[in-house]
């Protein structure tokens, strides 16, 4: 998602490309590619131009929507689960509130954080990710480090 960011606006990306940049099989990147598209955080182009782009702009994605089509619910445990897990002793269990609170805070901090920001360091610098930009289509010159 980060190589999509980092080349938003560009058009499509190469599977091949992006598993290059990122150390991963073309095989693999397709299982990871294929949720977040029927999810419509990505979209595909086919055929020899063809490849992945966000649906949306970088800053638009939120990490918490990547995790939540990769990882699933962030809760830590089934019953505190944000589309309503509930186990039948949410009244009298002593731990519930913590679970809520940790449920809270983990995605209030993923849900913070945009794919732009992650592009972006504490000083407002693009390129802190590391990820090497691979050559091809819409390359935008040498590599900057980012993943």
């Amino acid at each position: 998602m980060l190589v999509l960011a980092d080349r938003a606006g560009e058009g499509p990306i190469p599977v091949k490309m992006i598993a290059s940049a990122q150390g991963l099989s073309p095989s693999y990147l397709e299982q990871l590619l294929a949720p977040l598209r029927r999810a419509g955080l990505v979209r595909s182009v086919r055929g020899p131009e063809g490849g992945y782009y966000l649906a949306s702009e970088p800053d638009a994605i939120s990490v918490g929507d990547v995790l939540r089509v990769l990882e699933g619910p962030l809760s830590p445990v089934d019953c505190v689960e944000e589309d309503g897990g509930i186990c039948g002793r949410e009244s009298e269990c002593p731990a519930r509130r913590v679970w809520v609170m940790v449920r809270d805070s983990v995605a209030g901090v993923v849900d913070s954080v945009s794919l732009a920001d992650l592009l972006v360091d504490d000083d407002g610098r693009q390129g802190v990710m590391g990820t090497s930009r691979a050559e091809g289509p819409g390359h935008r010159g040498a590599g900057n480090g980012r993943q």
